[in-house]
């Protein structure tokens, strides 16, 4: 079996994580599934930033573990969640890496939405 590569962020594949200092509030069909004013920016090469928001700040309960699974070599394994009230739209919609690599180690313990298929507000 091969090991997994790890890679370290540097000048050609920069991340940062920084906090941000406004409310961050997810939402679905209306209903609050995430509110904090704690969430982390984390912004990686050429991609969009994300939103990680701590798993205090979630409403866990609307939450259900999926099976799947991804692999990123700066960050390490990412596990997944579906919101079950939303159906199949919501399959694999949240993510966490729940052991990081040391260099994202601040993300632990925090969840990401894909933003196309929630509402995120930023204020």
């Amino acid at each position: 079996m091969s090991e997994k590569p790890v890679k370290i962020p540097g000048p050609d594949h920069p991340i940062t994580i920084t906090p941000n200092p406004g409310r961050v509030v997810v939402r679905y069909g209306g209903k609050i599934i995430a509110d904090s004013r704690r969430a982390l920016t984390l912004r990686e090469a050429a991609y969009p930033a994300v939103q990680y928001i701590p798993r205090a700040d979630i409403d866990m309960a609307q939450l259900q573990r999926s099976d799947h699974a991804t692999y990123c070599p700066y960050k390490g394994d990412a596990s997944y969640f579906r919101v079950p009230a939303g159906g199949a739209g919501l399959e694999n919609a949240i993510w966490s890496y729940e052991a990081p690599y040391d260099a994202v180690a601040v993300i632990k313990d925090h969840l990401a939405f894909y933003p196309d298929r929630f509402e995120i507000t930023e204020a």
